[in-house]
């Protein structure tokens, strides 16, 4: 069996990765193919690509593989859609894309099940609709719809005529006409939504959120790969670690927090993160016949303990520490096989 993973890149060596999911593929006993688009050969039925082999990659011409890993940048890779859409034609694919945050949070309010839980967010197009939202709501985010690693998020508190600004740990306190310019000078760059502040704090003030990673396993079934907190600097409501957040292990953290009832929040946790990602792996279904392989969801905790959907992404990276690169692919490399075989036993 050939696993094909499909990048941007034409050097292997270039991408960090590539050398675990190789490693990973041959302690499996099957072969990973690296390849960029342009190595593809559709009339020989031929690629072009690199076979990790002796210690280092060597360039290879191999037949078509069984299954591809579509693992690349979705902008960059987007240059060569025909190539990779000839692919998919006798290919299985096993990523695949479940559109940007508002994409994702239409579709759970609209399917039902899990608009319980979706925190009242909007895209905004003017500053007037920006203020209805924020008289609505009082506490509200503002930041960009395709923004990634918490950057460019706003927190702002309304008192009276007046509005309380966190940006970063920045603080401001503007007035109506200071706060209506910034929000024009954003809305020029680029797309921003408006989203009710769902106040999750630890138990010394510092705001958190959990990261919810799920994939799918070698039976093509759901499984946790890890849940862990990540925890904003003092000051702070951007909890990303890329923005200056921590993070933990889950256990000890809830211990801290819920004391004797940290069982039951984590198995909340669990649940929750399971079901979620086979309800939207049945819409990826339902709307394109696709599924899903993996997802980063992320979601606070109220005060009341129940959970709210900050967003959803199909792209999560990595787990940051813990050791769990080689769960990530050992997981992906296994589902990758499953793939692999399902396809071959319908054709």
């Amino acid at each position: 069996m050939i696993i094909g993973m499909l990048h941007h890149c034409k050097d292997p060596e270039k991408v960090i990765k590539a050398y675990a999911y190789a490693a990973v593929a041959k302690a499996e006993g099957v072969e990973l193919l690296y390849f960029s688009p342009r190595g593809v050969d559709f009339e020989n039925r031929k690629i072009n690509g690199y076979l990790y082999q002796n210690g280092k990659w060597q360039k290879t011409e191999s037949p078509f593989p069984d299954v591809i890993y579509n693992s690349g940048s979705p902008e960059k890779l987007e240059r060569s859609n025909e190539i990779i859409e000839k692919l998919k034609e006798d290919i299985p694919f096993t990523t695949f894309s479940i559109g940007n945050k508002m994409r994702i949070y239409e579709r759970l309010k609209t399917a039902g099940v899990f608009s319980p839980y979706i925190i009242p967010s909007e895209i905004i197009y003017s500053p007037r609709r920006f203020f209805d939202f924020s008289n609505q709501y009082r506490n509200i985010v503002f930041k960009p719809v395709n923004g990634r690693k918490g950057q460019g998020v706003t927190f702002i508190k309304r008192i009276n005529d007046r509005f309380h600004m966190l940006i970063g740990s920045d603080n401001y306190d503007f007035d109506y006409d200071e706060l209506r310019a910034y929000v024009s000078s954003m809305l020029h760059e680029e797309p921003y939504l408006v989203q009710t502040y769902i106040n999750c704090k630890t138990r010394s003030g510092q705001a958190y959120d959990f990261r919810l990673h799920v994939q799918k396993n070698g039976e093509g079934k759901w499984v946790i790969t890890r849940i862990y907190p990540r925890i904003s600097p003092y000051g702070s409501i951007v909890s990303n670690i890329n923005s200056g957040g921590s993070t933990n292990y889950l256990e000890p953290f809830l211990k801290q927090e819920f004391g004797d009832e940290y069982y039951d929040v984590k198995r909340y946790l669990e649940l929750f993160s399971l079901q979620l990602a086979g309800h939207l792996d049945n819409l990826q279904q339902d709307h394109f016949s696709e599924s899903i392989d993996e997802l980063g969801i992320d979601v606070a905790l109220d005060d009341m303990r129940k959970i709210w959907i900050y967003e959803v992404n199909w792209r999560p990276g990595c787990p940051p520490s813990f050791y769990l690169e080689l769960d990530v692919v050992s997981n992906m490399i296994k589902y990758a096989m499953y793939l692999a075989r399902e396809h071959q036993a319908k054709h």
